[in-house]
């Protein structure tokens, strides 16, 4: 039964986080939405999920910084009475090289991409006596994306602290996570890019963020799965290519 759960939903402000909280306030799920500069956005999230008929709220963290990340867990639990789900979606996608990266762009993308999804679940599981925590992880981390080195480690990082994490808060919590593929166009491209890269996955097409919304959905639901990755990308995965 999910309604009346609470979920905090990292970068939930845009995209797939955005996708992502609709779904679940739709099954009556309670909404924290967390951002850190996309408030315009967020405040209207949270407006639509009220209209419906659903709750929501918008908290403001910048999740470079490892208090925060702490901060943000216990002020959400203080102000809503619980959290039950927690949701690792926020995340930085910058372009550079092995041969370019400089030390300060490879802090950063760990410090958003790993560190603040190990600190929260740290405190998440440190609050919560029984709960569910989903990380987003990437199909790129089966291969070797060089266009984006710095946010290739950073995913590989998850997903070794997704498998950690499953084991450690066993059999209390349940720790899975979910690796998008060809879904929304990255920054600055739009959905020529989709089309474009459509023929590199066994399904030949691309996906909706409503294939996202609907895995997160299954691993809230399914209370024997845990240390598990799904791959949303058509088989991406299994075959292999690159998005270039």
């Amino acid at each position: 039964m999910l309604k009346g759960k609470t979920v905090l939903i990292t970068g939930a402000a845009k995209r797939l986080g955005k996708a992502t909280a609709l779904a679940l306030a739709s099954q009556g799920i309670k909404i924290i939405i967390h951002y850190n500069t996309s408030s315009t956005s967020a405040d209207a999230l949270c407006k639509i999920i009220n209209k419906q008929g659903g709750q929501a709220w918008t908290f403001c963290a910048d999740l470079s910084q490892s208090h925060s990340c702490t901060s943000l867990i216990k002020k959400a639990q203080e102000y809503t009475g619980s959290l039950d789900i927690l949701i690792n979606n926020a995340s930085i996608f910058l372009q550079d090289t092995i041969r370019n990266i400089v030390d300060d762009d490879l802090f950063t993308n760990i410090r958003i991409n790993a560190l603040a999804p190990l600190l929260l679940s740290r405190t998440f599981a440190e609050q919560t006596k029984e709960g569910v925590i989903i990380n987003f992880l990437d199909t790129r981390i089966v291969e070797y994306d060089a266009r984006h080195a710095a946010y290739h480690i950073s995913k590989r990082l998850l997903f070794t602290l997704t498998r950690m994490l499953a084991l450690e808060y066993a059999p209390q919590i349940r720790v899975n996570a979910v690796a998008p593929g060809l879904i929304l166009p990255p920054a600055g491209k739009d959905i020529n890019y989709l089309k474009a890269h459509a023929q590199n996955n066994p399904l030949k097409r691309y996906g909706n963020p409503t294939d996202i919304a609907d895995a997160v959905l299954f691993l809230i639901r399914s209370t024997f799965i845990t240390g598990q990755v799904i791959f949303v990308d058509g088989g991406y995965h299994i075959k292999g290519c690159t998005y270039g």
